[in-house]
């Protein structure tokens, strides 16, 4: 799934109107899957000057790459930190962990060539899914459609339980920014 898409459901799944601390660590633990990406696709785009294609086709899929996002994207090592979560009875920790096991829960079965070791470090292995969020030869078409449309509904969750004007206006600026492609490309052809 696209970030917005997992911010957005791990602040629908996690996060309380009532508390700012967990509300942000629930949003926080939907993007800690995808930091490691963000930060070494920037690095190397902006500071070492590489192309996209570079980056996304050649480092992305480099053993030193992937090593990281097994850290990152590990079952393994996130049922641990949710488990040290659930012994403290640590509201903002659960919800930061359970943003996090979210994602990895929605990654794993939408990633077919780009799928990650989610049970680092007990073993390398890599599942490699018949269907695959953006890639169209695995049905990313039919996926895409389907997140989109669950983007929608979360949103519209989003807003009704969260009064504040700040937190309507996040939650729609990441919906937006889901969801513009779809729209731009539909107007465009």
């Amino acid at each position: 799934m696209n970030t917005p898409a997992h911010l957005l459901l791990a602040a629908g799944v996690f996060a309380k109107p009532d508390s700012p601390k967990i509300t942000t660590a629930a949003i926080i633990g939907g993007l800690l899957p995808d930091i490691s990406l963000y930060l070494m696709a920037a690095y190397s785009l902006f500071i070492n000057g590489n192309g996209p294609e570079y980056v996304f086709d050649v480092q992305y899929f480099s053993d030193s790459w992937q090593q990281i996002f097994a850290i990152d994207n590990s079952f393994i090592l996130w049922g641990i930190f949710m488990g040290f979560a659930l012994w403290q009875s640590n509201g903002w920790l659960m919800a930061l962990t359970g943003g996090a096991i979210l994602h990895l829960c929605l990654d794993f079965p939408l990633h077919h060539d780009d799928a990650r070791q989610h049970f680092w470090p007990i073993t390398n292995w890599v599942f490699h899914s018949p269907f695959s969020y953006w890639d169209s030869n695995h049905y990313g078409t039919v996926i895409s459609a389907l997140e989109q449309a669950l983007v929608i509904v979360i949103w519209v969750v989003l807003w009704r339980r969260f009064t504040s004007t700040r937190m309507r206006i996040f939650f729609t600026s990441l919906a937006v920014i889901e969801l513009a492609p779809i729209l731009i490309f539909g107007m465009m052809f």
